[in-house]
């Protein structure tokens, strides 16, 4: 069993590093275009592989808990944070507005109806 993992965890850390080299878009490959970090993960079995995952790619932690993939894809803004998030912060002062606009409105025809109650009542006493 111990002679199998010998020659399986090499080949494993071969594959990931592989498959990981291939999903790396070509502007992230550091030092060497990446068809040459292909070839060096498959010639040097065990040293390729290590070689990749220290050096190969630049790394970014994960921004908004988003995939790399997705960073990709949407200009790779990387929001920590709502509270960091300019668009963020103004939707939210946009909603502030609009219920504030509202709640006055609301308070508006409150002081209407209030009045209204107040004549009918003082129109009913009169008569």
């Amino acid at each position: 069993m111990l002679r199998a993992l010998i020659y399986l965890l090499p080949l494993a850390l071969t594959i990931f590093a592989f498959i990981d080299c291939l999903n790396t878009p070509e502007d992230e490959a550091k030092h060497l275009p990446k068809i040459a970090w292909v070839f060096i993960i498959l010639l040097f079995w065990i040293v390729g592989p290590i070689v990749w995952l220290a050096a190969g790619k630049v790394r970014h932690a994960p921004g908004g808990g988003r995939a790399p993939s997705e960073w990709r894809r949407n200009g790779r803004q990387q929001w920590v944070a709502p509270d960091d998030n300019p668009d963020f912060l103004n939707s939210l002062k946009a909603e502030n507005k609009k219920d504030e606009s509202l709640l006055k409105d609301w308070e508006a025809d409150l002081r209407r109806r209030e009045e209204e109650l107040k004549r009918r009542e003082n129109d009913g006493d009169a008569s």
